[in-house]
């Protein structure tokens, strides 16, 4: 397909480029009459990493794909995962680079923006047959309900081909619900583009699907939760909050102690209740950060839980850790935004769940129940009932390793 016009940005970023800006926008003029953008970045990737992404005419959100793509497709009618089909209204568009690492020699980069007066096909893709209810697990019977919501299980963090994942949204909702989930919230970075897809899939897939999106920066991530609309990663961590709880949704603090990504934005109002306390990265449970850390930040937090599933060949699948709400009608957003929540290593593992005044531990026999005061009660039954605080409380083991939590 020949391009009607070429527009290429070239030169080098400097470590001095990315300390005064790390954000920079390439100008790219679409003409009258544009059906289909494509931008393509070259770089050496063995020596820095740059994100991508896309403004309209308007300064508005049209897409973003981080570090995970070095090409995209933008028309009217379909776009590459990561980005917003729509009008290729006429005008000077911006091409988005984060200069995310820039090694002291410089860093040489390309961009090549296209304009065709047609747009080409949208490609294919196969959608996988869902998993049969008689093969999926089956849910502890021991599980109550209390007055009439009901438990569900589900997993707060992952991510498809719309970011740096590597399913489709039906392949990952598959999976999810192979390993016995009820919902799952897909949380691409910095993108909206999956939304709209999620309630087919979930209902092809016999899976609640939760619309989620990663704000993502260098100084830390935040995940939304609900049809919030997009939520610029650009503005303050303050102003995410305060789309988010406008739009109806939840904002939780993700992954707080996290290698490279962990968290150092500071709120002007309010600290989020919500946190990700249990993230795969809390490797060894006997180690009390993420605690200590949830105390710091401010006594009622919420813990979540999420497994930031990426691909299968990582090794830890959609569940691990597992979050459980506590739903009327299946309202998982509602019942995150109640602080009805529990969290435990998978959704077969040892369960500590509130019930009213009392908690319930579940094949928990030989563990310790520790309480927002630091008292201390031994489990000694597979099935026990103890009096309930205010407060986080969490099972652990004798060797002191946290296996379950509870708000």
């Amino acid at each position: 397909m020949t391009a009607d016009r070429t527009r290429t940005h070239r030169g080098i970023w400097t470590m001095e480029h990315r300390a005064e800006q790390v954000l920079r926008a390439l100008p790219v003029e679409v003409p009258p009459g544009t059906g289909a953008l494509g931008v393509t970045l070259e770089f050496p990737a063995a020596a820095g990493v740059l994100d991508l992404g896309l403004l309209g005419a308007e300064g508005q959100f049209h897409g973003w794909s981080g570090g995970a793509r070095r090409t995209f497709t933008v028309t009217g009618e379909w776009a590459t995962p990561g980005y917003l089909p729509g009008p290729l209204t006429a005008g000077t568009w911006q091409v988005l680079l984060r200069l995310h690492r820039v090694p002291p020699e410089g860093l040489p980069y390309e961009v090549t923006a296209r304009t065709y007066a047609s747009a080409p096909a949208a490609p294919g893709e196969g959608v996988p047959k869902p998993v049969p209810l008689a093969d999926r697990p089956r849910r502890d019977p021991r599980v109550p309900g209390v007055d009439g919501a009901r438990w569900l299980a589900g997993d707060l963090h992952a991510h498809t081909l719309h970011s740096d994942g590597a399913l489709t949204i039906d392949e990952l909702a598959r999976l999810a619900a192979a390993e016995g989930l009820d919902f799952l919230a897909v949380t691409d970075h910095n993108t909206v583009s999956h939304h709209p897809h999620l309630d087919a899939a979930g209902r092809r897939q016999g899976i609640t699907l939760l619309p989620g999106q990663e704000v993502t920066t260098d100084l830390g991530h935040a995940n939304v939760f609900g049809p919030t609309g997009w939520i610029d990663f650009r503005e303050d961590a303050s102003s995410w909050l305060k789309q988010a709880e406008e739009g109806g949704g939840v904002l939780s603090v993700n992954h707080p102690l996290a290698d490279d990504c962990a968290w150092e934005l500071p709120f002007t109002g309010p600290r989020p209740r919500h946190a990700e306390v249990w993230h795969h990265t809390w490797t060894d449970r006997r180690h009390g950060a993420p605690l200590a850390w949830s105390r710091a930040w401010r006594p009622d937090v919420i813990p979540l839980g999420g497994s930031d599933f990426h691909r299968p060949t990582d090794g830890r699948p959609p569940g691990t850790p597992t979050t459980w709400v506590l739903a009327e009608d299946g309202d998982v957003l509602g019942a995150l935004a109640a602080g009805r929540t529990a969290v435990s290593a998978g959704p077969g593992a040892p369960l500590l769940l509130r019930c009213g005044d009392e908690l319930l531990a579940l094949d928990a026999a030989g563990t310790v129940l520790v309480r927002p005061d630091g008292s201390r009660t031994v489990v000694r039954d597979d099935r026990t009932l103890l009096p309930a605080t205010d407060g986080t409380h969490r099972l652990e083991t004798h060797t002191c390793e946290v296996i379950a939590l509870c708000a």
